[in-house]
Parts: structure tokens; C-alpha cells; sequence
């Protein structure tokens, strides 16, 4: 096994020349860490001393302690270093000029997990916007995709549905790391920050987390490990209906049921249990919290069999068409709010259109939908390669 050495670490072992002057500040989480498990901050404070003078958080909190979404975080002090503590998931999801007035330089080092509703990229995005205007610079601090860097999937999100989970035209497993993504929205979406990226040693496009030695650390609450995230892609749906997404369990997003899905009349809809690269074992469960508390589920557990032929959101696409089919009464669509927006349904922000919901409801076949966004998904393949760092 290679071990991949992140941003972070390659910044702490050579720091920037350009930065000896610079006063910075630091976007950061729980999963910021180096692979002895040490806080970006820390390191970065041994590094810079008293020239970082202020820390950012992204949804979830500092210390990734909030559980869902709306629960915002407020400001704070650092316990350990006593700099304030701006979080950008409280009364505005945007840096203000007032929190960036003592900084030059912004670092970001946070763990994404690949897929487009995840929200840490989009703070990111409104970083490098505000950076921009007022500006500063950004430094972004590589780590890996923890699904991988080789698989794109997934329609491309229409602009017209445009949210904070939702800001560009990513499909829902979107094949880059953080600090591609920088790149790309920098100069795709004409933000014209000044950036820089310190990329990885030694990750490929083709490794799965396990394989870069790195430690995880649940980058939020409902992520605790790497199959979370390899699942994610396609169980978020589950945020948008009244089925549970297995919050309030142990094995969030692996885990998903209801107390009217009958699992067996599923299987029969879907032909058995075998998915292209996982396995649907029926089994009950019962949230402590979030939906269905304290109610017994019905449902499955969604086991990966094999990470290189899993198709995430093809499977959770199959899966929420089996239960609109045998469960028409019972099912339902969450409602408005999620994610700030008021009056679209949920499930149309998680999908990025509204096309899909009506398609599966229609019952259109699933491999048909994938059809007719593959002209889409081919060109931002095609985009998003000029941004690699890493074959």
C-alpha cells in the first residue's frame, strides 16, 4: 500500500514561501486532520504561530456536532487556540467582509465525499466568490474522494434548481476532489479567485479510502465511514421522502426502511436481491431519532459487494421506483424546508430536476433516464479532466 500524504501534510513539511507574511485563516472541520490524527489547526498554528487569526466551519459545526440540516452552528472561540470561530451555516451561508477583514490568505482543508449534495463544496464556492470580490487569496488543501476519482454518475443538476445543495451542473457522484472542484469552479464558472492548490502524493483516481492509509474521521454525523460515503450518492434520496435514510441508527445511509415497506414485495419488483456490485438484505430497525423515532422499520440493509461495479444512485433510483410502485398510499414526498428553500420539494433539490420524480413516477425505466442524461454526463466528463492533478 502506498500511503498518500494529504495537502495539509504536504503544506506543514514545506510551507509556502509566499506565506511566511501573510495573516490566514483556516476552513475547517472534525475530519481535518493528518494521518497521526493531529487538527489542521494545530498543525497549522505550529506552522504560522499567531498569524492564524480566525477559523471557518462549514455545516455541522467545528466539531461536526449538529445532526441534520437547519441546525445551524453559531460563532464561537476556539477552545484550543482561543481565535474566533466564523460559522458559515448559521444566519448566512456566505462569509461576510467583516469575517474575512483580518485575513490574506484563506486555507481550506475539508473532507469531501463525492457527491454533489454534499454542502462542504459549496461553502467553498462562496469562499472563493467572497475571496474574489475582496481580494484575497485561497489555498486548498487536496484529500481524497473517498468513493474515487475514475466514476462519474448521475444526471447533471439543471440550473433552473439551482440550491445549496445544488450550486453547479455536477452529476451526483462526481468522479473529483476538493481541490479539483476548486479549479474547475474557479475557471468554468468565472469566480477568478486568486487560488492555489497543494495537491496529494501518491493518490490514484482508482483507490478506494482504505487504500490511501489515511484515517477517516466523519467529516458529519451521519458519514462514520468510508461506506457511508460509498452509499451516499445514491441513499441521500431518501432525505426528500418519508422513508428513513437509517438516521438515528448506527449505519446511517446503509440502512433505509419504513413501517409499511414490505421488503419481499420490493425484491419481486426488482427481481431479487442482487444489485450490479451490492446486496439488499431485508431486515428491521428502529431509529432513536430523526424519522420514524422510535418506530420498528421495515426495510434493508444495502451491502457493497464490489466498489468498482456499484452503481450508487442507479441502485437507489431502482429502489425508490420499487416502493412508489407497492407502497402508492403510504409513500410520500418530504416538504418544504430543506436546505433554505421554502417552496420546492425536496426530493427535486437532492435530484437536481424535477424531470426524474415525475419520470419515476410515470414508471420509465431507470437504464431510460440514464439514457437521456448521458449526453450531458459525457460532457462534463470531458470538463472535468482538464482539471485533474492525479492519473
Amino acid at each position: 500500500m502506498v500511503d498518500v500524504k494529504s495537502g495539509l501534510e504536504q503544506l506543514v513539511a514545506s510551507p509556502p514561501a509566499d506565506l511566511r507574511d501573510q495573516r490566514v485563516g483556516l476552513l475547517c472541520n472534525s475530519a481535518s486532520v493528518d494521518r497521526q490524527l493531529v487538527h489542521a489547526r494545530q498543525r497549522l498554528y505550529d506552522c504560522f504561530g499567531q498569524r492564524l487569526t480566525a477559523l471557518f466551519s462549514p455545516q455541522h459545526g467545528l466539531f461536526a456536532e449538529k445532526q441534520d440540516n437547519m441546525i445551524e452552528s453559531g460563532h464561537r472561540r476556539d477552545p484550543l487556540l482561543r481565535i474566533p470561530v466564523f460559522s458559515l451555516y448559521s444566519q448566512t451561508r456566505i462569509p461576510t467582509a467583516e469575517m474575512f477583514a483580518n485575513i490574506d490568505t484563506l486555507l481550506i482543508d475539508i473532507q469531501d465525499v463525492g457527491t454533489r449534495v454534499y454542502t462542504f463544496i459549496y461553502t467553498m464556492s462562496y469562499c472563493l466568490e467572497v475571496a474574489a470580490q475582496l481580494g484575497k487569496r485561497v489555498v486548498v488543501l487536496d484529500r481524497p474522494n473517498p468513493i474515487g476519482g475514475r466514476l462519474v454518475e448521475g444526471n447533471c443538476l439543471d440550473p433552473a434548481w439551482r440550491s445549496f445543495v445544488g450550486r453547479y451542473p455536477l452529476p451526483m457522484r462526481h468522479g473529483m476532489t476538493i481541490g479539483e472542484l476548486a479549479l474547475m469552479f474557479n475557471q468554468e464558472f468565472a469566480i477568478g479567485c486568486r487560488l492555489q492548490v497543494i495537491p496529494m502524493t501518491g493518490w490514484r483516481r482508482d483507490m478506494d479510502f482504505a487504500q490511501t492509509g489515511l484515517p477517516w474521521v466523519a467529516p458529519s454525523p451521519n458519514m462514520p465511514t468510508p461506506v457511508s460515503a460509498l452509499v451516499y450518492p445514491g441513499q441521500v434520496l431518501w432525505e426528500g421522502t418519508n422513508v428513513s435514510e437509517g438516521r438515528g441508527t448506527t449505519q446511517p445511509f446503509e440502512l433505509f426502511g419504513a413501517p409499511f415497506i414490505d421488503p419481499q414485495g420490493i425484491l419481486d419488483f426488482l427481481g431479487g436481491q442482487t444489485l450490479p456490485g451490492g446486496f439488499l438484505r431485508p431486515m428491521e430497525f428502529e431509529p432513536t431519532s430523526n424519522k420514524w423515532q422510535g418506530h420498528a422499520c421495515r426495510g434493508f440493509q444495502l451491502h457493497v459487494t464490489d466498489p468498482d461495479t456499484f452503481r450508487p444512485y442507479q441502485s437507489s433510483l431502482r429502489l425508490l421506483q420499487a416502493i412508489l410502485r407497492n407502497h402508492p398510499d403510504d409513500f410520500k414526498w418530504k416538504q418544504p424546508p430543506y436546505e433554505y428553500e421554502y417552496e420546492r420539494l425536496p426530493i427535486d433539490l437532492i435530484l437536481g430536476t424535477d424531470t426524474v420524480r415525475i419520470s419515476l413516477q410515470a414508471m420509465a425505466s431507470v437504464s431510460d433516464l440514464e439514457a437521456a442524461w448521458q449526453a450531458d454526463l459525457t460532457a462534463y466528463d470531458q470538463m472535468r479532466r482538464r482539471y485533474f492533478l492525479y492519473t
